[in-house]
């Protein structure tokens, strides 16, 4: 068995052949939210396989794995989201996905494997661990409301041993191939979804003077949305609102008497996310009933602002330094408006939330697109990182 001060990095580099394999039996057979039942059958195969034990839930796909129980230091935990996106892959990978209209296109497959990665080392050197290391696999990241956080915690997840620090990572091809980015504050944006229905008067395309043209209106509240983020909030608190989906009308002839509106509201600062849903309200019905109609609004909260604690961050990336070298740790200049429902455990216990360097020098397509396909760096680097974190967050020797 190895030395358990081999570096993190060697230690990931001899077992990427294993972390291969896991990533690509993830990608090849992906499951959406709510529904990652095969997942979770391949996290505990490979968990009995590595000899971590772990539990399940009933109605629930989480995994929830644990490594050095009772010993005295502190508890640090390592997550891994599982759900895929209904996108049909164009990657033409060997290992693509066997499902039609379904894909890892987030890297949720690469989560899975580098967290087993580590995993792996850590259980191989669990007889030195200063405290115990607690696995979470959680399913339901991508359905941007509830998501599977909420439900984790609801269960107890951070509970028995009570968990000290906490540590997550997502794949980011904004981010260079063997680096890890951290920023330390605000991280990732809080997002929610709006539903506006315009009711206006159908009719004859020849006479819209007859009653309100819900297009034409839906069309002025897309527009009108604008200038809530260029003339309501402050300039330099980053806001956006997009409308991401219309729908209304049968025919070219026949003006509709509703057309639905779905969109996003992203923010950062919780008296701006306030602001912006007043906001909305107001300016959407003002807009309708200017013209003659009148609007339905639905307006959910979904994940909130991910904020990396400095002082917690800041260890951690100094610890990413010592281990991995200052090459492959880069502080981030600026967040990103994607949510994340890591900012629900962030919410209860300190940590810190990686972005794992997926860039090449070839073209890499964005997250959530068909073509994304991170590079094996990821895995191994990954799986370092999740190491050297735990190793800073328990003060133990690597």
């Amino acid at each position: 068995m190895p030395s358990r001060r081999e570096p993190p990095l060697g230690a990931a580099r001899r077992l990427l052949p294993r972390m291969r394999a896991w990533r690509e039996a993830f990608h090849r057979e992906p499951e959406l939210s709510y529904h990652e039942k095969a997942t979770r059958e391949k996290v505990t195969a490979a968990l009995d396989e590595l000899g971590i034990p772990y539990r399940t839930y009933s109605g629930f796909y989480g995994v929830l794995a644990l490594l050095g129980e009772g010993r005295p230091g502190p508890v640090v935990a390592l997550r891994a989201d599982m759900d895929a996106l209904p996108v049909t892959e164009a990657t033409g990978l060997p290992y693509r996905s066997r499902v039609e209209g379904k894909m890892h296109a987030c890297g949720h497959d690469v989560h899975m494997a580098a967290l087993l990665g580590a995993g792996a080392i850590l259980a191989e050197r669990r007889r030195s661990l200063a405290g115990p290391v607690k696995l979470i696999f959680q399913p339901a990241e991508e359905d941007g409301r509830e998501g599977g956080a909420l439900p984790f915690l609801r269960r107890g997840c951070l509970r028995d041993p009570k968990v000290d620090h906490i540590v997550g990572q997502h794949v980011d091809p904004a981010v260079p191939a063997g680096v890890v980015g951290l920023k330390p504050g605000a991280c990732m944006a809080a997002a929610d979804t709006v539903r506006i229905v315009v009711h206006g008067h159908g009719g004859h395309a020849s006479s819209p003077h007859q009653g309100p043209d819900a297009v034409l209106i839906a069309a002025e509240i897309v527009e009108g949305l604008q200038a809530l983020v260029s003339r309501v909030r402050n300039p330099v608190d980053p806001v956006v609102v997009s409308v991401g989906s219309i729908h209304g009308g049968t025919r070219h002839n026949i003006l509709p008497a509703e057309v639905t509106l779905e969109g996003t509201v992203r923010t950062f600062r919780p008296a701006t996310r306030d602001l912006m849903e007043r906001a909305l309200h107001r300016r959407v019905r003002a807009i309708a009933e200017s013209l003659g109609a009148r609007a339905s609004i639905s307006y959910e909260r979904g994940y909130p602002t991910l904020w990396n604690p400095p002082a917690e961050t800041l260890r951690i990336e100094q610890g990413l330094i010592a281990a991995l070298g200052q090459a492959r740790v880069r502080e981030l200049e600026f967040p990103i408006l994607g949510a994340e429902d890591f900012a629900r455990y962030l919410e209860r216990v300190p940590g810190t939330f990686m972005r794992l360097g997926a860039a090449t020098r070839g073209t890499l397509a964005s997250l959530h697109s068909a073509s994304f396909a991170p590079p094996e760096e990821s895995l191994q680097v990954g799986a370092a990182a999740l190491v050297a974190a735990t190793d800073v967050l328990q003060r133990s020797r690597a």
